[in-house]
C-alpha cells in the first residue's frame, strides 16, 4: 500500500543520457502516491532545468557547478570507444587512450554522432550511452586507462520539498520503515500512556505466623 505523500504534486526527475530510473521508479510507485515525471536533458544542458526551476531533481554526470545545489555521487561509468565495425578498433577487446591518439575523436553525444563514427571517427562515450544506443553497423570497446565517468543526483539547496528526501532514500535503497515519512508519521503519533505499576499484595499467612511458632518454642 502506498504512503501518504508529502505535496501532492509530482516530482520533477531529469536524467543524463545513459541513467536508468527503472528500478527507482519501480519502488517509488509502490510506495508513494505522487508520481514522477521523469525528462531527458542533454549533457551540456544537465544543469539547466535545476538552476531555471522546471526540475526538482536530475541524474547529472560529474564535475558540475555545485553552487546552489547538492549532489549525491551514486555510482561510476567506464568510457568506451564507439566506432563503426569496420574500424580496427573492433578487431580488440579494449583500448588505450594512446590508441586514439591518431584518430578523429569526439566526445560529445549529438544528433549526427553516430553519421561521423560510420565515416570512421571513435566516440567516447559512458558504456551505459554505447549500450542504450546500440545499432547492428557499431560496437564498443573499453578504454581502460580512461577517467571513469562519475554519475550523481543534484537538487537545489534552497528546494524544501519533502519528496526530494524520500526519492533520496529510495535511490539509497532505505525500507519504507526507515523512510523520511514513516520516521515523520511516527513522531507525530502519540505514544500509549503507562499505566502506574500496582503495588503486589502484601503476604499474610502462614508462612509469617509459621516462623513466629517456630521462634517461641
Amino acid at each position: 500500500m502506498s504512503e501518504e505523500s508529502p505535496r501532492g504534486t509530482e516530482l520533477r526527475i531529469g536524467k543524463v543520457r545513459g541513467v536508468i530510473l527503472t528500478k527507482w521508479q519501480r519502488v517509488w510507485n509502490e510506495r508513494f502516491d505522487t508520481p514522477l515525471a521523469v525528462s531527458d536533458v542533454a549533457d551540456d544542458e544537465q544543469l539547466a532545468g535545476l538552476r531555471d526551476g522546471s526540475l526538482d531533481m536530475c541524474f547529472v554526470r560529474l564535475p558540475i557547478d555545485r553552487e546552489g545545489l547538492h549532489a549525491i555521487p551514486l555510482y561510476e561509468e567506464t568510457m568506451v570507444a564507439w566506432v563503426s565495425k569496420e574500424h580496427a578498433i573492433s578487431a580488440v577487446d579494449e583500448v588505450t587512450l594512446a590508441d586514439l591518439d591518431d584518430e578523429q575523436v569526439i566526445t560529445e553525444f549529438h544528433s549526427t554522432a553516430t553519421d561521423l563514427v560510420l565515416g570512421g571517427a571513435v566516440l567516447v562515450v559512458p558504456m551505459s550511452v554505447a549500450r542504450g544506443a546500440s545499432r547492428r553497423d557499431l560496437t564498443y570497446r573499453p578504454i581502460t586507462d580512461a577517467d571513469p565517468s562519475p554519475v550523481a543526483l543534484a537538487w537545489r539547496v534552497d528546494d524544501e520539498n519533502p519528496l526530494i528526501q524520500e526519492f533520496i532514500g529510495v535511490v539509497r535503497g532505505r525500507t519504507p520503515n526507515s523512510s523520511r515519512t514513516a520516521q515523520t508519521r511516527a513522531a507525530s503519533t502519540p505514544r500509549p500512556t503507562k499505566q502506574p505499576a500496582r503495588p503486589a499484595p502484601a503476604r499474610t499467612g502462614r508462612r509469617e505466623q509459621g516462623k513466629k511458632k517456630r521462634r517461641g518454642r
